[in-house]
């Protein structure tokens, strides 16, 4: 080695963002091994040797290490004292010395030898760098461009690495174009024999979440807080807002001035649908909300402890409640965690009309058993 090597080495420091130390402690290892490699037939003391580099020059020595002790009784692993003393004075017993025994033409054997192993350690260094880089990314959003399909599979350049978004990561119907740029979600971060693995998605409900935390200076500052996310990707969302100052109003926060905040994010999902809810404590007024754009005229709480509830709405809010396919009523159950069950006005009260009858008719049963008694 030599200063031109060196310089090349902190360039590489620079360029790949790898730890100095951590590279010429991988090539120091390295050689170590290609001395015990090259020299442990002709050196009994192979086994017991560290390399060192001058960081400076390149220059590269080989030492034997030995333990200082009263009395030698291993010549490879120790050294008496006075011996060591012989070395420097200030040596003592339990101190450890080590031996210049670098051969000749060991400089020309390390970089024969090593040349690989610093390869693949500086490899291994590299794929560290990204692989930390991006677990810090993890549930969070990231701005990626389209580079390929593959089976499926959507594969997107963030940089440093490509990510990958399944099948079931994707939007339905949603077109992922070539140099396309698009914000996803990232999953998992991961290691694999073959580097670091990202894993992202455009369905994921935390998607959404960082949308909105990027758009609305009050929920990214932690005055509004999302309590919930339920959403059906590429179709509708529903979020459930709430403001821990009373001055602001959590949904008007989020819907931005002439609607601007939203209206970026349903761009940016490709006009998905999004019922902004306001939340609360109180699950029958929660449960009411829930059902935005429709209308509750009652919430009763069947079942507490397993939370299924009653909603009773007017006759021509029954559709709008349940939504198409029942989707609304879906996501209002996903979203508060509770069963909901809808039934309009006229059922109810057909139902409680029937429940009359039915009373009316126990009533005269029992008066016709006490007449036959």
């Amino acid at each position: 080695m030599n200063e031109e090597f060196i310089m090349a080495l902190k360039e590489i420091v620079k360029d790949k963002g790898i730890s100095e130390d951590l590279l010429f402690t991988a090539i120091e290892d390295a050689l170590v091994s290609a001395y015990k490699k090259n020299y442990s037939k002709i050196s009994h003391n192979s086994q017991n040797v560290i390399v060192k580099i001058n960081r400076d020059t390149g220059e590269i020595d080989v030492y034997s290490r030995k333990n200082i002790v009263e009395e030698v009784e291993d010549k490879i692993t120790e050294i008496s004292l006075d011996d060591a003393k012989e070395i420097d004075a200030r040596y003592e017993i339990g101190d450890i010395v080590d031996i210049k025994v670098t051969p000749k033409e060991f400089g020309r054997v390390a970089a024969q030898s090593a040349k690989q192993v610093v390869i693949q350690r500086i490899k291994e260094a590299e794929r560290n760098v990204i692989y930390n880089e991006f677990l810090e990314k993890e549930y969070d959003i990231v701005t990626g461009t389209v580079i390929r399909k593959d089976r499926g599979n959507v594969f997107i350049n963030l940089g440093k690495i490509e990510a990958i978004l399944g099948q079931n990561e994707q939007i339905p119907h949603e077109i992922y174009s070539f140099n396309q740029r698009i914000k996803v979600y990232v999953v998992e971060v991961k290691k694999t024999t073959k580097g670091s693995q990202v894993i992202v998605s455009r369905t994921h409900p935390g998607l959404v979440k960082r949308l909105f935390e990027l758009e609305v200076p009050e929920i990214f500052n932690g005055v509004v807080e999302i309590k919930s996310i339920s959403r059906e990707a590429g179709s509708r969302s529903k979020v459930a807002v709430f403001s821990h100052d009373e001055s602001v109003d959590p949904m008007g926060s989020c819907v931005g001035p002439k609607g601007i905040r939203v209206q970026n994010i349903v761009n940016e999902l490709n006009n998905e649908k999004i019922d902004i809810i306001k939340w609360s404590k109180d699950p029958r007024e929660f449960i009411a909300n829930s059902l935005s754009p429709a209308k509750a005229l009652n919430v009763t709480i069947v079942d507490e402890d397993n939370k299924c509830a009653k909603v009773v709405v007017d006759d021509s809010q029954l559709s709008l409640a349940i939504g198409k396919e029942g989707q609304n009523v879906r996501l209002a159950a996903k979203l508060t965690g509770w069963k909901i069950d809808i039934k309009s006005k006229s059922e109810v009260s057909k139902l409680e009309e029937t429940v009359d009858i039915i009373d009316d008719t126990k009533e005269l049963d029992n008066t016709e058993k006490i007449d036959i008694l």
